[in-house]
């Protein structure tokens, strides 16, 4: 396994432990209220102001689709829930969770098999008392509401087009063996639960950046080649000069779509492209989807400069939460 890649694994983790809190916020007042400068890892806290938990609906099919579990009884409830409410300061959203699973997993085989992934899938997420996420996106509802039904589980993912596909990338491409046939590994992989061409498409583009970085070429370089029609360096150099807030929130969404959160992604992270504890204070100061674009961010910074050792042993779910994810896979 590579080093480097390693690096860019860890970076995807680091930044979407620190947006945990403030994920989703799109009222950046309230979040600099809330939580001031995110820049450590912090606990999320109740009220969220932006939370749409309250009028968030998931209804199983029958047992084979029940992956709320004791986080049901949020949903549909009051104002103000938080989508990580019990999460702990360092500790990874779910698809992150999962990221760890999969890394895990591919690194003591010694190879991708998208069989044996669904096995540690579907347990992981019918198993009551896996993680503590109250939100689970819309990508799980959509695979599980298809997996009840009966169809086969290799066509169970949904047309989802939300950066949130891109989260195991880094994890998958840094536990491949180096012979591997990794751009269709990704492909096979993010297709389980994302059927979206641009999500697909994106996700390919960020395995070429990464393994074109491996391979000695300069981020900013990377970017500009693999990344050339999502990503402007011309519009990024005009950008610069204007707050992050101005560029993520009224040129780019802060939103979860692919067509905007991977572009403001690319941007955050070729501005801060020096700098990862910048880049990912940044990412998660803005808000929005900062957890999934956050892995676009963390990835490339942390491949670019190294992830630091504070980031890397605050990380619960590197350290108290390994145990379980260990046993999860052993289940399977």
């Amino acid at each position: 396994m590579s080093i480097f890649l390693q690096q860019a694994y860890l970076g995807s983790l680091a930044a979407d432990a620190l947006s945990m809190p403030v994920h989703w916020y799109y009222d950046r007042e309230a979040l600099r209220e809330d939580y001031g400068v995110v820049d450590h890892y912090m606990a999320p806290d109740n009220p969220h102001p932006d939370s749409i938990l309250w009028r968030s609906q998931y209804s199983p099919v029958n047992e084979r689709g029940e992956i709320l579990h004791e986080q049901a009884q949020y949903w549909g409830a009051e104002r103000g829930i938080h989508y990580h409410q019990f999460l702990k300061a360092g500790e990874n959203t779910i698809n992150l969770q999962l990221a760890t699973l999969l890394h895990r997993q591919v690194a003591t085989t010694g190879h991708y098999d998208p069989g044996l992934w669904l096995d540690i899938y579907i347990q992981f997420m019918l198993n009551p008392g896996s993680h503590n996420d109250t939100y689970l996106e819309e990508y799980h509802r959509g695979f599980f509401t298809n997996y009840s039904n009966g169809k086969n589980r290799r066509k169970c993912g949904i047309k989802d087009e939300h950066i949130g596909g891109l989260a195991q990338v880094p994890a998958l491409l840094a536990s491949l063996p180096e012979d591997a046939d990794w751009r269709t590994a990704v492909k096979e992989h993010v297709a389980l639960t994302h059927r979206h061409s641009n999500v697909l498409r994106a996700a390919d583009c960020l395995a070429r950046l990464l393994k074109a970085m491996e391979n000695g070429v300069p981020m900013r370089e990377a970017i500009a080649k693999a990344a050339g029609d999502w990503f402007s360096t011309a519009k990024a150099q005009r950008w610069s000069i204007r707050p992050d807030d101005v560029i993520i929130g009224r040129v780019l969404s802060p939103a979860c779509y692919i067509a905007e959160a991977f572009p403001a992604a690319l941007y955050l992270a070729w501005k801060y492209h020096d700098d990862f504890d910048a880049g990912i204070t940044a990412n998660a100061q803005v808000g929005g989807d900062n957890c999934h674009r956050g892995v676009i961010v963390g990835a490339l910074l942390g491949a670019n400069n190294g992830v630091d050792p504070k980031w890397v042993d605050g990380l619960y779910s590197l350290s108290k939460n390994a145990d379980r994810i260990s046993e999860t896979r052993s289940e399977v």
